[in-house]
């Protein structure tokens, strides 16, 4: 193995190796200081109850922001914990502006780190789940050449599963600026509707008319893109 080459690897695997302590470190000292903290949050977001959601995090005062943000980074870092319910929440506890820019900043935090971790630790696994679908293939080939933009205008469908757009950017050949920069632009509309649908849903008196044209703005954009993907087959 060249020089440069040996000195670049085990550059790469000390910082895996800090980076896994670190994380190490993190939920250790937050496993000392509230030891029912993690299984309190699966069990609250699992059961979907936004209420319960809502009464922990006041629970914890003026550091209930604090909370709820972390929180939201480490669901979208890991991934397949679904998010949508503390977006609800936050947009319920701190009102719309306040709770739209928490959960855009620490979900983008979050599919950041997701990516991170998938492209030096579990690329394998994230090359599995690309390999399972010809579309994702096809966005991925798109993906080397196109990298920012794709994964921008990929971002900003609302309720699209993050876990596959992290993996399918894992794996691509864009750059890690790119994947930020794509993803704080992306996935401000997509936090946005998110966070406003779920306010909407809870407070669904006041808010009707509003909820209407959101669901209906939401139903006309996954509807093109059925439409699109549909005449793209006819044409192949």
């Amino acid at each position: 193995m060249p020089k440069q080459n040996k000195a670049w690897y085990e550059q790469e695997s000390s910082v895996k190796i800090i980076a896994f302590l670190l994380i190490l470190l993190l939920f250790g000292a937050i496993y000392l200081l509230l030891p029912d903290f993690f299984s309190t949050v699966i069990t609250l977001i699992t059961s979907g109850n936004v209420n319960e959601l809502i009464e922990f995090l006041r629970s914890f005062g003026v550091w209930a922001v604090v909370i709820s943000f972390f929180l939201d980074i480490l669901i979208n870092a890991v991934g397949f914990l679904p998010s949508i319910f503390i977006s609800t929440a936050n947009g319920i506890l701190f009102g719309l502006p306040l709770g739209i820019l928490v959960s855009w900043l620490a979900e983008t935090i979050g599919v950041i780190i997701s990516f991170l971790l998938m492209r030096y630790f579990f690329r394998s696994s994230a090359e599995i789940v690309i390999s399972k679908s010809q579309n994702l293939e096809r966005l991925n080939e798109l993906s080397g050449q196109k990298g920012l933009q794709v994964m921008a205008i990929l971002r900003t469908l609302p309720y699209f599963p993050s876990g596959i757009l992290t993996a399918l950017g894992a794996v691509s050949k864009m750059s890690v600026r790119d994947y930020v920069i794509a993803n704080f632009i992306g996935k401000f509309p997509s936090t946005a509707l998110e966070v406003i649908v779920g306010h909407d849903v809870i407070n669904f008196r006041q808010n009707m008319d509003r909820l209407a044209l959101i669901a209906t703005l939401i139903a006309l954009i996954y509807g093109y893109i059925l439409w699109r993907n549909h005449k793209k087959k006819d044409n192949i």
